[in-house]
Formats: C-alpha cells, structure tokens, sequence
C-alpha cells in the first residue's frame, strides 16, 4: 500500500523542528528567529511556524530579546536521557580523576541500547567547544576516538554491521571514508591500547581514548581527553598515561564488582 503523499512533507517537517529545538539548545539563548533561519538555511516564515508550535507546546521559550531558550518539557527530554546514560558513580568518579589530573576536557563514553554513547563529561579549565557533543550524543562512531577505542576490541564482523559504507561521512577532511582503511585503524588501536581522533571529528581538536572492560574482557566502555590540536601535540604521552590509567582502574573495578575478587590495574595486563 502507498503511504499518504503527505507524509513525506510531515516527516521533513518533524525533521527541521528537531534540527531547531537542536539548534537553540547549543546556542543557550543566544539566537533569534532570524539567526536559527540562517544557520539551518530555513525560509524565515517556516521558522517563525516551527518557533511557534515549539514554544506552544513548551519545548522552547522565547525570551525578551527575542532570543530562544529550551523549556520545560525538553529538559525533561534531556534529563531522562541523562538517567539512562548516566556511568556507576565510581566511574564517574575516575572521570573526575581524570579532569583533574589533565585539566582538559573529558568524557566517558559506553553502551546504550547498542550504541556507543556519550555518557558524562567534565570541562577542562581551558574553554573548548567540540560541536555538539554531548551526553546521549553517538554519531560518527567512525571519528570518535572513544568509539573506535572501544571498536577496536569488538569482531570485525560486528564493526562493519555497525559501519555500513554511508556511515563514512567526511566530517572533516581528516576523517577516514572507507572501512578498510578503518579496520586497518582499528589494528592499530588495539596494539597501542588507545585510540586518537586526529582533527577527525573537529578541526581544530584532538582527542585520545583508552577502552575498560568487563570481568567477560568485553569492551564496555572508555575515557577520553580531548584539547586544541596544537596543545594535544606536546602532551599526546602524558595524556595517554593518564587516561589508560583511568581505563585500567575502571576495569579493575568491574571485575572486582563482578567476581568478588580484588583486582588491581596490575592485573588487567596480566589477565588480558
């Protein structure tokens, strides 16, 4: 049966709300009607449409200025989906850790109903703005260095069901668009034990990732560090220590939560 000519047009529609109401939350009140039209290369009247009904139904406000902000109903929206995703408190924990000891951006990445999820981050003490990675964030898995961190552990099989051909967006002119040269990548990865996003994602910022594991030794999840190209480059080693160290102490702990046995950091190079 032919679905409804209409149908097509709801769709887009629904579309280009989502794309609005995304647009608003990354510019935190900082964007009006006219601004959100350029940005999303929108007619100005369909804008105006979409601000409407969106403001209608609570999911956005508009403010004095005339600037748009997200309401109530979708930062309920964004606090479910941070419930969901939200890591065990001591992982957290050692993302804290980690923050710390760094002073750059970091995030903890791992599963979500089979997707490899942003789940926490912390900045660091030095502003940095990676697109519009967030918690609940999982595309692009190709350019990510936590996704291919945690990849690199899975079988091949399973990594290219997960990354059929048009999955290798070029979001930069770095990013890798085929997924030979990918599971090539991947072989490196598991051999040094962590994963770079080398200006792969964002021009401008590299990022560098250790997976953790399960008392199984499956991949479920991994630490990252992300800073401007030009810094990341003096201090690639010393964040690679500290964030396979985070990673080692995050699977030390599952195990240890698992089997009942104490395991050390130590030990997961002894075990893996």
């Amino acid at each position: 049966m032919t679905e409804p000519q209409s149908s097509g047009t709801t769709l887009r529609t629904l579309t280009r709300g989502l794309e609005v109401l995304e647009t608003i939350a990354a510019a935190d009140g900082t964007m009006t009607a006219k601004a959100i039209a350029r940005t999303l290369d929108l007619n100005l009247g369909t804008c105006y449409h979409i601000l409407k009904t969106l403001q209608q139904d609570e999911f956005v406000i508009r403010l004095r200025n005339g600037a748009y902000v997200v309401g109530a109903r979708a930062a309920r929206l964004s606090k479910t989906v941070n419930l969901h995703t939200r890591p065990e408190p001591a992982l957290s924990a050692l993302l804290v850790g980690l923050n710390q000891k760094t002073r750059e951006t970091v995030y903890i990445s791992g599963w979500y109903h089979g997707v490899v999820t942003l789940q926490e981050w912390i900045a660091g003490s030095h502003i940095l703005s990676v697109g519009n990675l967030d918690v609940g964030y999982s595309g692009y898995l190709h350019t990510r260095a936590s996704c291919k961190a945690i990849l690199a552990h899975l079988p091949s099989t399973r990594v290219e069901a997960m990354l059929p051909p048009e999955s290798f967006v070029p979001v930069t002119p770095n990013s890798i668009t085929d997924f030979d040269a990918f599971a090539q990548e991947l072989v490196t990865v598991k051999k040094n034990g962590f994963a770079v996003d080398n200006e792969e994602f964002e021009i401008g910022v590299s990022c560098i990732a250790a997976p953790f594991f399960d008392e199984y030794r499956n991949p479920v999840g991994a630490f990252a560090v992300s800073a401007p190209t030009t810094r990341f480059a003096k201090e690639m080693h010393v964040l690679a220590i500290h964030v396979r160290d985070a990673a080692d102490r995050a699977t030390a702990y599952l195990r240890t939560e698992a089997t009942g046995a104490t395991v050390t950091p130590l030990d997961n190079h002894r075990l893996a």
